[in-house]
Parts: C-alpha cells; sequence; structure tokens
C-alpha cells in the first residue's frame, strides 16, 4: 500500500499562478477538435435540470474538443436552450435510469450534478462506474454521486483510477459515516482508491493519492451559492477530458473556478452574482495563468 506522508497546513503547496502555469497544455494550431478530448456528463434529472445547465456550460469553457450530456428530456431542453454546441442523449426516464451509448469514445465522465438517488439512478451508476473501470477512463464524482456512494460503500471498489471526488463538508462527512475525517482518513481513501479528493470549502484543498495536499489561493464567500460546485464539476471534467492528468486537471480546476469568483466579488460584490455568471467569467482565470490581461 505504501506510506502515507502527514503534512501539516504551514506544510501544503499553495496553488498559485506561479505553480500552475507550467501544467497548461498547449494547444497546437494544425489540431482539431478530435484532439481535445470528449467529456461525458451525466446530471440532472426531473426536478433538478438546471445543474445539468451549469455543468455543461462550464464544461464548454474548459477547452475540451466535445461535450455531450446525458440527461432527461428537461434538462436536455433547457441546456439545449443556452449552450447548444453540447451534444445531446436522452434517458428515457424522469432520473437517471440507462447508460449512453458508445461509452469508449469518452476520455472523461463526470457524474453526479442534479442526479437524485432514486433506486434506479443507484443502479445506473454502478453500471457506468463498472463501464467505466473496464475502460479506464476516468470520472468526476460530485453530489449526488458521492452520496449514493455513501449509501453503496462497495461502489468504492469500482472507482476507475485516476477519478476525483469533489465533496463539499456534507457529502464528505456521508463519505466517512457521518464524521468529519481527519486528514489521515482522507489520505487512506485516497491511496486506496488511486482517486483524488477535492475538499471543496474556504481554502479547499486537493488531496492526492500520494498524500500530498495542495491549498487553493482563490475563492470568496461569493461563491458559497446553490450551483457553484455544478460548474466547478463541469470544468474539472472538462480539463481532465481535455488530456490533463488528474491532480493537474483538479488544481486548475479548483484555482480558475476560485479566480473567477473573486473577479466577479470585485466587480459586482459577493452579493451580486449567481452561478451562471462564473461560467462567462472562466476564461479570466485562464488568462490569467497565460499572463494575459483579464
Amino acid at each position: 500500500m505504501g506510506r502515507i506522508r502527514y503534512i501539516c497546513a504551514m506544510d501544503m503547496m499553495a496553488l498559485t499562478p506561479e505553480s500552475l502555469r507550467g501544467r497548461l497544455l498547449p494547444r497546437a494550431r494544425d489540431s482539431h477538435k478530435g484532439d481535445y478530448g470528449h467529456l461525458l456528463l451525466v446530471c440532472g434529472c426531473r426536478t433538478m435540470p438546471g445543474a445539468a445547465v451549469l455543468a455543461t456550460g462550464a464544461a464548454l469553457h474548459a477547452g475540451c474538443g466535445l461535450v455531450t450530456l446525458h440527461a432527461t428530456e428537461r434538462a436536455l431542453q433547457a441546456t439545449a436552450n443556452l449552450f447548444p454546441s453540447a451534444i445531446l442523449s436522452e434517458d428515457p426516464a424522469s432520473c437517471f435510469s440507462t447508460l449512453p451509448a458508445a461509452l469508449p469514445r469518452y476520455t472523461a465522465i463526470a457524474v453526479g450534478p442534479g442526479l437524485g438517488t432514486a433506486p434506479k439512478t443507484q443502479e445506473a451508476l454502478r453500471a457506468l462506474m463498472t463501464a467505466a473501470r473496464a475502460e479506464a477512463i476516468p470520472m468526476v464524482l460530485d453530489a449526488d454521486a458521492l452520496n449514493i456512494l455513501a449509501l453503496q460503500r462497495d461502489l468504492f471498489a469500482l472507482l476507475p483510477s485516476g477519478s476525483i471526488l469533489t465533496p463539499h463538508p456534507g457529502e464528505l462527512r456521508r463519505l466517512f459515516s457521518g464524521e468529519t475525517p481527519p486528514e489521515a482518513d482522507i489520505h487512506t481513501l485516497c491511496r486506496q482508491t488511486g482517486c483524488l479528493l477535492v475538499e471543496k470549502g474556504a481554502g479547499t484543498r486537493l488531496h492526492t493519492p500520494s498524500g500530498d495536499i495542495y491549498r487553493n489561493t482563490t475563492g470568496n464567500p461569493g461563491l458559497a451559492k446553490g450551483g457553484s460546485g455544478d460548474v466547478l464539476t463541469g470544468l474539472i471534467g472538462g480539463l481532465l477530458a481535455r488530456g490533463y492528468a488528474a491532480t493537474d486537471a483538479a488544481a486548475l480546476g479548483v484555482w480558475i473556478h476560485g479566480y473567477a469568483g473573486d473577479c466577479l466579488t470585485e466587480s459586482r460584490t459577493a452579493e451580486g452574482y449567481d452561478s451562471r455568471d462564473l461560467i462567462d467569467a472562466l476564461w479570466r482565470g485562464f488568462a490569467a495563468l497565460t499572463e494575459k490581461q483579464p
């Protein structure tokens, strides 16, 4: 299993522009959309279509070549109205119940926002994780995907290596049987599954299987609004599909997401924007990392 490396708060590695610029992947002048990956998003249900809209919009701003949303009819209609470049895959039920076709064509999968925890959805998530693990497709799991993991703990064994879990404090406690886990327990989970965990909140922390911890340096209380996590899921999923290693996708995702919130808070105050506005501000984080004027 290897030995856990324990790191105190002052030894955490800070995510800064200087530490992240070298992680950005180039974009060749003679490239095409097929060179930049294909993300599958599985989000939204009949009563929560907005989560699918937010995650899809963020993914389309992450630089990946193609984004497919697999969702219910209502979520697909809402998404198509705002983001017509997304590819649509309809689930016939009112919740996630069936797998999309041709799963091996995807380079990453992001699942969870607005999914619900209906029995059909729990079984469909199991089937999705089984197929993704068999095809070695990394996943981003958030929101209800994490809640289902907490309900069916044997699903941890189906996580594809290099996947990323993105719990907020409540979801993190549920993953660890209702208790706020010490860092040692988070490290053990990451090591045993080969996955990363993004511990969302003030000073978001990124835990890696090797025991390293990264602390984000962007973000503010203006991000504490519904849908902010859905945007982060889409962004990290898009970066993972784009070809970034899991650690780089998570690190860039949380920094850019937080930077977008910082820019909006400065221009509109922490109260004066919502999660939809975050999507249109994500470019500012990329611009800051490429040293262009945001």
